[in-house]
């Protein structure tokens, strides 16, 4: 069993911003290419308007974030979410849990 045979909307992995830290360069903005971000003019900061669009595993955007201001779960709760949702799918017989 794979993680595509997992629903997206169950695997917990998307960009977390904290916007006491975030600067508004936009940075994450122009550089995701999966259209997670929308732009907060108003507030003038980046919102995670689409999150299930984020690649699993994917977090790049916090590694072009010169402010450091975008987190993600850590790479074992990923790996332990997905054991979970797996064993899930099996006990539930038909792939979706």
């Amino acid at each position: 069993m794979t993680p595509r045979t997992i629903p997206r909307e169950k695997i917990p992995w998307y960009p977390t911003i904290n916007f006491d830290a975030c600067t508004g360069d936009q940075e994450c903005l122009n550089f995701c290419k999966n259209d997670v971000f929308t732009w907060d003019a108003v507030e003038s900061h980046p919102i995670v308007e689409r999150p299930y669009n984020c690649a699993v595993g994917c977090d790049a955007c916090s590694q072009v974030c010169p402010a450091q201001a975008i987190t993600f779960p850590s790479p074992e709760d990923l790996r332990q979410t997905l054991r979970r949702l797996r064993a899930e799918a099996i006990a539930g017989g038909n792939g979706t849990g």
